[in-house]
């Protein structure tokens, strides 16, 4: 396989009109525009199956470029691609070995971006490629953990009445889910863990988000499982912010990834 690395002006970007309206797309696109951020592009192509499973397995944030099975690449995609960039910095991810602390808070706010993202578009943006294929994969996940279709709709309805604060449970959730599991020895503790959490509202959506493959990547990535301060410092911020989305917003997407901690 011959592999290119492209900067997204070369790229096609699916699906981006559905998000026109979430002005936090566009900044993230600049950023990574700003940055030169490059990805990795297979020459004649790749399966999803086979991308899949080199980005899960080989990819390293202290190197970056994220691997696509072509020449396009979806508008989500962007998104989650400059979270992870942008955490790069401020979390130290950027280092040999950076703290799984760091690795864990950059996936959650990436994925909580997404179902952001899911809020936004809700209502506004119906034939969204990336609404055909999350809400059902969410569902899925949803029925499995014992909620109803009108459970299911209920929380929908939730996300869509306040993106911002369904971003904050969620990202806080995903965090305190990692910390906590990528410590446990056994499946009893595991299990306790998961027990304690099922009375978050986002609960049912947990396992929509691959815990398992963070956890894996992290501990095989030999990073220090101490607490560490730069990851506590954002996930105080975010939570005592009164809107986590901008705190990102001055201090990583304009401020350029720079900043751990809120500015004065």
């Amino acid at each position: 396989m011959k592999i290119r690395s492209l900067p997204l002006d070369e790229l096609t970007i699916d699906d981006e009109r559905s998000l026109r309206h979430v002005g936090l797309y566009a900044e993230l696109k600049a950023a990574l525009r700003r940055d030169g951020y490059r990805f990795l592009v297979p020459e004649g192509g790749a399966s999803w199956d086979e991308v899949l499973f080199l980005n899960l397995t080989f990819w390293s944030p202290s190197e970056g470029g994220d691997l696509l099975t072509g020449d396009h690449v979806p508008a989500d995609v962007v998104t989650h691609v400059a979270w992870h960039h942008l955490a790069s910095r401020p979390l130290g991810l950027d280092r040999p070995k950076p703290a799984v602390e760091g690795m864990l808070l950059a996936e959650a706010i990436a994925s909580a971006f997404d179902l952001y993202l899911v809020g936004r578009l809700l209502g506004r943006s119906p034939d969204s490629e990336f609404l055909e294929s999350q809400v059902p994969a969410m569902a899925e996940a949803a029925e499995a953990a014992g909620l109803t279709d009108e459970g299911f709709e209920a929380l929908l309805a939730e996300v869509a009445k306040d993106p911002d604060q369904a971003f904050e449970d969620l990202r806080s959730l995903l965090f305190d889910a990692g910390v906590e599991l990528v410590r446990c020895s056994s499946i009893e503790s595991a299990a306790a863990v998961l027990e304690r959490l099922k009375g978050h509202r986002f609960a049912p959506l947990l396992h929509h988000y691959e815990l398992s493959t963070w956890i894996l990547h992290a501990r095989a990535g030999g990073g220090s499982l101490e607490s560490d301060a730069a990851a506590r410092a954002v996930d105080s911020a975010l939570r005592s912010a009164p809107v986590a989305l901008d705190w990102l917003e001055e201090n990583w997407v304009r401020g350029g990834g720079q900043e751990a901690t809120p500015r004065d």
